[in-house]
């Protein structure tokens, strides 16, 4: 029981303060972004093909085409999150992973 409430208080005390109070004060470097050169050939040509949808005008398509238009983008842009091949974990995941490491 007491093991139980001390967890509740950490957990709530932990939840009670807002991540942005341990932000740095100078904007991190995203290393995220892979550099133009290292961009795979197959994203390249969806990117391309992206420009050309907007750069298109779409005043002058019929109902359908625009709609067939509208699935391609969708499609396209799930295949680029797809590409990233990224693993993120959230702030929660972390300290939930950490007491329960302590604890066990």
């Amino acid at each position: 029981m007491k093991k139980s409430f001390i967890l509740l208080l950490m957990m709530l005390s932990l939840a009670a303060f807002p991540n942005t109070v341990m932000a740095a004060e100078n904007t991190p470097i995203n290393t995220t972004v892979p550099a133009p050169t290292e961009i795979p050939a197959e994203v390249k040509v969806m990117l391309n093909r992206l420009e050309e949808i907007k750069a298109l005008d779409k005043s002058t398509l019929s109902r359908s085409e625009r709609k067939e238009l509208r699935k391609e983008v969708r499609t396209i842009k799930k295949d680029l999150r797809a590409a990233g091949n990224g693993l993120y974990i959230s702030t929660g995941v972390i300290i939930l992973i950490l007491l329960l490491i302590i604890i066990l």
